[in-house]
């Protein structure tokens, strides 16, 4: 194996900084006040988009000619400072790793830069392929794999994957990468292996090791 690639929100730290509870009100407030959708209708929709396009912003670009980078730019205007902080033993864990090491994220470059800050490890990770890269197409939609693996210049084979979601895990083991999943409900099947935190990433790679 050569190369790591890592999900970000909810895989580099734990849910339970909620950072994903303010995005969710800059959704809420997006589709309320700026494309006017009324609020009683709004979590559903919401609902209904993620599940037939993988992320709610698809939805309003495509039935709300909705300019993903307004979106972008609005919903992740947050303090991510209030919710994360260094995590020294994340970035000795990473740093410990011998292989390449990159960020795949349906989140925003911007977004992502100040994730890696906040948590001390914006040096661990060589690039970040964001929801820009194919397009604007989200995991767990083959393309942006497609798309991040001609970046990097490597076969899926010789890729592992570690996520949060066991659904865009799915994509990557059907593709021929190697499976981490960071969680603690129990995994499926195509998830090779499994770890509590992403700080626990070496003991993973013993799975490929042996």
């Amino acid at each position: 194996m050569e190369m790591l690639l890592f999900d970000l929100d909810n895989t580099l730290y734990s849910p339970e900084r909620e950072l994903f509870t303010l995005m969710d009100e800059r959704i809420n407030r997006y589709m309320n006040e700026v494309v006017g959708i009324p609020l009683p209708d709004v979590d559903a929709l919401r609902r209904s988009y993620w599940q037939r396009y993988g992320v709610t912003m698809q939805g309003l670009m495509r039935h709300h000619a909705v300019d993903p980078e307004d979106y972008l730019t609005y919903v992740h205007d947050i303090d991510i400072s209030s919710r994360l902080q260094p995590d020294p033993e994340l970035r000795e864990a990473l740093s410990a790793v011998p292989l390449r090491k990159v960020i795949f994220t349906n989140s925003s470059r911007d977004h992502s830069e100040r994730v890696l800050q906040a948590l001390g490890i914006a040096g661990q990770f060589e690039e970040i392929y964001d929801i820009r890269v194919a397009n604007y197409l989200p995991k767990p939609s083959p393309e942006p794999y497609h798309a991040v693996l001609e970046r990097i210049n490597l076969p899926a084979a010789r890729c592992i994957m570690v996520e949060d979601s066991a659904n865009n895990l799915l994509t990557a083991k059907a593709l021929g990468m190697g499976t981490v999943l960071v969680g603690a409900l129990p995994g499926p099947p195509h998830v090779d292996v499994q770890i509590p935190t992403a700080g626990e990433i070496s003991a993973a790679l013993s799975h490929w090791n042996s």
